[in-house]
């Protein structure tokens, strides 16, 4: 069984900085693309960045420039730093992954991490 544990997220002011984390653990035999969407309320829910295993990123316009996206593919980890925050950047983060799982190929998603841009 394969999971996405999270971690980070909070309150923070306008401006300020996050950092998310997420460990995918379980019997899997590879990670397509690991990364990091989010849901706004009221909004669908929006990928926001992810990352190849060869460290290829890949934002979501209203990411770029202020989000960065690494992964330790030893580790299977993909962290997210989130710098120049603002109020609507207010939602639930979810990790997911692309796993290949006994010869499948699967979305894997993570139970979501809050986070409050606020003053």
């Amino acid at each position: 069984q394969v999971q996405l544990a999270e971690s980070g997220g909070g309150l923070v002011q306008p401006g300020g900085s996050l950092r998310l984390s997420c460990a995918a653990s379980g019997s899997f035999s590879s990670i397509r693309i690991m990364g990091w969407s989010r849901q706004i309320p009221g909004k669908e829910r929006e990928l926001v960045a992810g990352i190849l295993p060869d460290g290829t990123p890949k934002y979501a316009d209203s990411a770029k420039g202020r989000f960065t996206i690494s992964g330790d593919n030893a580790r299977n980890t993909v962290h997210l730093q989130m710098n120049s925050l603002q109020p609507e950047d207010t939602a639930v983060y979810y990790c997911y992954a692309n796993i290949l799982v006994f010869g499948r190929w699967d979305d894997y998603w993570g139970q979501g991490t809050q986070v409050t841009v606020s003053s």
